[in-house]
């Protein structure tokens, strides 16, 4: 398995594929992990998850950016989905990577495109994440989330467990709203826990202090064991239901999803969207190759209705 997962990781970053995937992404169900490749159908599943109170994060899905004109392009692609939230008033916010807006170009690039997205952000009361990648680009992610945080207060970022550094970077972020996951990208063991129990120990300590610390937390896991024992830490301190949100990604475990609405408690769903879905959908098989299998059944059943 751990040599499977490596082949997906090494799969995600190959350019060449990702153009022969975006052919054919209705042979590969692309559907069962992303919400849409245009706008209607963005639209569409995230009003159906609306209407279940579900709020959603929309990712513009976009990968390999090696110049300012598709830094500028994706940061455009937001400004319009910003625009759209708004006008069609969804339950809605943005996440956003910095690879995206010209993080690996310049720094400056990136600085003035994520500026200008939380802007328009603030205009319209709708908040920002920023995702956390790679451990190659962690360091100058958060060099701009620093700077940022002196100027806006409408955006958060991602905390992920799997790395050693990250206990570190929730107490020094202990005043922004921050997601934990466990961490979808393949480190060595000199950066990051290997183990699950070691990665799952660590969501634990960091999603119990950072409730603790008074700032929303979205417990980003699909566990059901982590959610039970962080629901039962919830109780017994007293936290209350808008301090935090459960979020699942797209596609998984909407039975639990439902369980946690009809408890009352808030649920967000991560909303992959767009063309360019082939590195997140590679991701996820990598992360979990079971969700082959998932991909396979859904495939059979397409073709079943045909």
């Amino acid at each position: 398995m751990p040599i499977l997962k490596s082949v997906f990781y090494t799969l995600s970053k190959n350019k060449s594929l990702n153009i022969f995937a975006q052919k054919h992404s209705d042979k590969l169900g692309v559907n069962a992990f992303v919400a849409g490749t245009n706008i209607k159908e963005l639209d569409a599943n995230t009003t159906l998850l609306n209407n279940k109170n579900i709020t959603v994060t929309i990712d513009n899905l976009g990968e390999f950016v090696h110049s300012e004109k598709e830094a500028d392009e994706a940061k455009n692609n937001i400004l319009f989905i910003l625009d759209y939230i708004h006008e069609n008033q969804l339950k809605a916010h943005i996440s956003v990577k910095l690879t995206q807006l010209g993080l690996d170009i310049d720094d400056t690039l990136c600085k003035r495109n994520i500026t200008e997205i939380l802007n328009k952000a603030k205009e319209y009361h709708i908040f920002i994440n920023i995702d956390m990648e790679d451990y190659s680009h962690v360091q100058s992610s958060w060099n701009i989330i620093d700077d940022l945080k002196g100027k806006f207060d409408h955006f958060g970022t991602v905390l992920q467990a799997c790395l050693y550094r990250t206990q570190e970077d929730v107490t020094k972020n202990a005043d922004l709203r921050l997601r934990i996951v466990k961490g979808a990208y393949k480190e060595n063991s000199n950066l990051s826990y290997q183990k699950k129990k070691e990665i799952d120990d660590n969501y634990l300590l960091l999603a119990k202090r950072h409730l603790l610390n008074g700032q929303f937390t979205s417990i980003a896991t699909h566990d059901h064991k982590l959610i039970n024992e962080l629901q039962n830490f919830i109780v017994e301190h007293n936290i209350p239901n808008s301090k935090f949100e459960f979020q699942f990604l797209y596609g998984f475990r909407t039975d639990l999803q439902d369980k946690l609405i009809n408890e009352g408690y808030s649920v967000c769903v991560y909303m992959p969207y767009g063309a360019d879905w082939y590195g997140y959908f590679m991701r996820r098989l990598a992360e979990r190759p079971k969700n082959i299998m998932l991909v396979l059944k859904q495939n059979m059943n397409k073709k079943a209705t045909l």
